[in-house]
Formats: C-alpha cells, sequence, structure tokens
C-alpha cells in the first residue's frame, strides 16, 4: 500500500502559530500516523518540482491525500490533469478541510464545492450516520473536536454515493464532512476537519478514519473495462 501525503505546506512557513503546532508540516503529522499505522508514506508539497508529483510517483501511488487552502489556484493544470485521470484509471483520493476547493476535487466533482465557513474556535461534534461502512469503523455515535472552523451548508457538491458523517457546529449550523464518491475506477473521501491552526490531526478519531479511509480508497484489481468498437464475443449469423 503506497500512500502519498500532499500539501500545499504555506502556511507552516507562514504562519508562527501554525509552524509551532504542525513542526514538520501538516503532511508530516498525517504521513506519521499513517506510517504507523504501517502503511509505505511518502510527502509531497507544492513548490517541489512538479509539485512532488512525478508520473513515477502517480503511477505507483495506491493513494493521495490532498490538503490545501491558501494556493489553490497555484496548482499546474498539468498536474491537476494527471492526478485526475490516475483516480479515473483507479488511484485512490482523500480530500481534507480546505481540499474541497482544490482544482483537483472540483474538477472530479464537476461543480463549484463552494460552502459557508466561519473561523471563530467552535466546538464541532461528528456524528456518525453511516456505522456499518469500514470508513467509520472504530468510530462510537459520534466523536467531538474541542475547537475548529466552521463549515456549514449548502455544501455544492454532487449527491454523495455515500454519506459517512454530518458535522454540528456550536454557532448552530451543520455540514455534511464525510462522503464517498466513485470516479472512473477510483475511490473519493472527503473529510471536512483539519484547518491548520487547531491540532485537529492529532486527535485519535481524526487518525482512525483516515487510516480507515486510505484502507477503503485503495483499488482492489477492479477490473479494466475497455471502450469504443467491440467484435463480438459470439459468432453472429448473418
Amino acid at each position: 500500500m503506497n500512500v502519498v501525503v500532499w500539501n500545499e505546506n504555506r502556511h507552516e512557513k507562514q504562519n508562527e502559530n501554525v509552524a509551532k503546532i504542525y513542526p514538520e508540516g501538516i503532511h508530516g503529522t498525517i504521513a506519521d500516523f499513517l506510517k504507523n499505522a504501517e502503511f509505505q508514506v511518502k510527502t509531497a508539497t507544492l513548490d517541489e518540482p512538479n509539485h512532488g508529483l512525478s508520473d513515477d510517483l502517480l503511477k505507483e501511488t495506491d493513494v493521495l491525500i490532498w490538503w490545501g487552502h491558501k494556493a489553490h489556484e497555484e496548482v499546474n493544470e498539468e498536474i491537476v490533469e494527471k492526478v485526475k485521470q490516475r483516480v479515473l484509471d483507479g488511484m485512490g483520493l482523500i480530500v481534507l478541510h480546505s481540499g474541497h476547493f482544490s482544482k483537483v476535487f472540483k474538477s472530479l466533482m464537476g461543480t463549484g464545492c463552494d460552502l459557508k465557513w466561519r473561523e471563530a474556535g467552535e466546538k464541532e461534534r461528528v456524528w456518525n450516520v453511516d456505522p456499518t461502512h469500514p470508513i467509520t469503523q472504530g468510530i462510537g455515535q459520534y466523536f467531538e473536536i474541542p475547537q475548529e472552523e466552521m463549515y456549514g451548508e449548502h455544501f455544492d457538491i454532487p449527491t454523495p454515493d455515500e454519506l459517512l458523517f454530518i458535522s454540528w457546529f456550536e454557532g448552530g449550523e451543520v455540514f455534511r464532512s464525510g462522503a464517498t464518491f466513485k470516479r472512473g475506477r477510483g475511490k473519493i473521501f472527503y473529510f471536512r476537519p483539519g484547518h491548520e491552526t487547531y491540532p485537529t490531526y492529532y486527535q485519535k478519531e481524526v487518525q482512525q478514519v483516515i487510516v480507515n479511509a486510505v484502507k477503503w480508497a485503495k483499488n482492489t484489481d477492479t477490473p479494466v473495462h475497455q471502450y469504443g468498437n467491440a467484435q463480438p464475443l459470439e459468432d453472429i449469423k448473418k
């Protein structure tokens, strides 16, 4: 299982508070707990050549995790198309928090992916609404995050294939915070928590969901379908 954690890695360089919370970067923190779960993990960041996503790396990646926020527009369109094609070919994709507005996610969803937001350090209660799903295993009826950025409905995404989590915020809003989609041969999971100014990715429930999602998103040798003009499987009587 080869996992790549992609992060634009800008807040950590420009904001002292974020650097204190995530001294190895958000990507480093996520990579650490995934390594503890015995995955093979590499990281990639925006300012590396090809944004760290070479053709060879993408080819061998089973699951790509994407975190972005302030630099969505700096992601090269050619890289976006390569990531999108790898998802269609069967690579799993996990989009975290403000990655909802990334070029990759918006292209795969075909919608604006906009929402309401507010940064007020309020409590988030994340409800598990599909307790039988592999991604929700080990998660109780709900878990709480002491401080988070609020995301609120309406969330401009297509109707999910599966809705796994719904969040309630202290200010009263709700949000579809865990949703799955299938595109081509690839599986996609969007997971809302993870604003950079809060230590969300150290919380055990958040880590458990991401570990579960990596296992779920890996392609399990699904068949490669052939398209276009096809020869008959049986003799056709003329």
